[in-house]
């Protein structure tokens, strides 16, 4: 049985390849909740969209979801506009993107943050956040002055306690008498557009002690940013490089390379190299990491990039092994 079906597979996705021509290839993407310019997570996505279309010449459709109801109707109005292949972002339009992937077996689907689906015409992205997580946790543990950090979540969901696991476990292991606040912004989408909450979290961890506050939250991160600056205190950036949001007091930012995924999956359409299944990207792929350039260069000391550098490498080696929340449900350290 698991043979036919990857003989099916297959010849689905030879199908779907021989449309993917230049001129017939017609791409879409449905941006989730906070919209493309959220300077985080969906802003990524946009950039790596931004920069398949300069290169090729060849439009994107978009959509920007403001409801829940939205992403199922979305995805199959932009198969009804001549879309080859639909680009789904975020975890949330997995139920949306399996249910069109499956009436519409002659297009190509792709979905981020999405590894347990199982479509012929669907590929799908995982990233291991938990991994760039250790790495800033590392970074804010060696600048803080008070001995506390930060962190702040988006939506809580297992995806953000990875980065919270991570965060806290690479924090530990630059100076294991570190103490770690967390607090999540909600339990429902309206958690990644609330900037306002994410000031009042962010104040409240500094009036308990924090000086550096990492923030996975989306469009509310905009608020933990800005609390922290308007402190005195380094905020932590996330999914894009947002170190130029506020040069000098973001201490660095954990890349999530959304854009290559995006860019990736635009490309193979195009040229008809795309494949189905999950991809998983972590150090080693260069799917995650940590930024550094000429906003927070002066925020990162010699021993402290050679310290990550160092924590990075062995990570990818194997020597260091940084636990996924999302595998069991705890945060091990």
């Amino acid at each position: 049985m698991r043979k036919l079906y990857m003989v099916f597979a297959a010849t689905i996705m030879a199908m779907v390849a021989s449309v993917a021509s230049a001129e017939d290839f017609k791409p879409a993407v449905i941006y989730d909740m906070g919209g493309k310019f959220d300077k985080s997570f969906n802003e990524g996505v946009y950039n790596g969209i931004k920069r398949f279309t300069d290169e090729t010449g060849i439009e994107v459709m978009e959509f920007e979801v403001t409801n829940e109801a939205q992403r199922e109707q979305a995805m199959a109005r932009m198969v009804q506009r001549g879309a080859t292949l639909v680009l789904g972002v975020g975890f949330a339009q997995a139920d949306a993107i399996d249910k069109v992937a499956a009436a519409n077996p002659d297009k190509m689907f792709s979905i981020i943050d999405v590894n347990w689906l199982d479509r012929p015409n669907l590929r799908q992205y995982s990233f291991k956040e938990e991994e760039g997580s250790y790495l800033v946790g590392m970074a804010a543990a060696m600048a803080s002055k008070t001995g506390t950090v930060g962190f702040i979540g988006g939506m809580d969901i297992p995806l953000i306690r990875a980065f919270a696991c991570g965060y806290e476990q690479g924090a530990k292991a630059a100076n294991a008498d570190i103490k770690v606040l967390q607090n999540m912004t909600g339990t429902t989408p309206a958690a990644w557009n609330d900037p306002a909450k994410g000031s009042e979290l962010t104040q409240s961890q500094i009036d308990r002690g924090a000086d550096v506050v990492y923030q996975a939250a989306g469009g509310t991160g905009t608020g933990v940013i800005q609390t922290a600056v308007d402190q005195g205190k380094l905020a932590i950036g996330v999914d894009s490089n947002q170190n130029h949001l506020a040069p000098g007091s973001i201490l660095t930012s954990m890349l999530k390379r959304v854009d290559v995924a995006a860019y990736n999956t635009m490309k193979d359409g195009m040229t008809g190299a795309f494949t189905n299944g999950v991809q998983s990207l972590g150090l080693a792929e260069d799917g995650v990491g940590w930024s550094l350039d000429e906003h927070n260069k002066d925020l990162i000391t010699a021993d402290m990039k050679a310290a990550l550098d160092a924590a990075s490498a062995k990570i990818i080696s194997g020597e260091i092994d940084v636990h996924d929340y999302r595998s069991d449900n705890t945060c091990k350290m």
